[in-house]
C-alpha cells in the first residue's frame, strides 16, 4: 500500500498564508524549512543597507570636495590677478625708468573734490 504524495510544498506555502492573513503566527517548520532563504534575504537586505550609507557618504564627500575646489579655484585667480597687476606695474615703472620719463606712481589723488551744496 503505497500512498501517493501530494505536493507537500504548495499546501504548506498555502498553509502557511492562510495563517498569516487570518492572524495567527507562523510555526517554526516554516523557519526551519526555509532557513537558507531567509538568511540569504537578511543579507541581501543588509548589504543592500550598507551599500546605501557608503553611497551616501561618499556623495557627501564629493560635494565638500567641489566646494573645496571652487573656493581653490576663486582663490587662484584672485592671486593671478593681483600678480598681473603688479607685473603690469613693474614692467609700466621699467619702461618709465628706461625712457627716463621722471613719472612716478602717485599714492593719493591729485586733487580733493568737496560737494559743498548749501541751500
Amino acid at each position: 500500500m503505497a500512498k501517493k504524495k501530494t505536493s507537500t510544498k504548495t499546501s504548506s506555502w498555502k498553509k502557511n498564508v492562510s495563517t498569516v492573513t487570518s492572524g495567527r503566527g507562523v510555526p517554526i517548520q516554516f523557519f526551519k524549512k526555509n532557513a537558507w532563504l531567509l538568511i540569504i534575504t537578511i543579507i541581501s537586505v543588509i548589504s543592500l543597507i550598507g551599500m546605501r550609507y557608503s553611497t551616501q557618504s561618499k556623495m557627501q564627500q564629493i560635494n565638500e570636495l567641489n566646494t573645496e575646489l571652487k573656493r581653490a579655484e576663486s582663490d587662484k585667480l584672485h592671486h593671478k590677478s593681483l600678480y598681473m597687476s603688479l607685473i603690469r606695474e613693474t614692467e609700466m615703472q621699467r619702461l618709465i625708468d628706461e625712457k627716463k620719463l621722471n613719472l612716478y606712481f602717485q599714492e593719493q589723488p591729485p586733487y580733493e573734490i568737496i560737494n559743498d551744496i548749501t541751500n
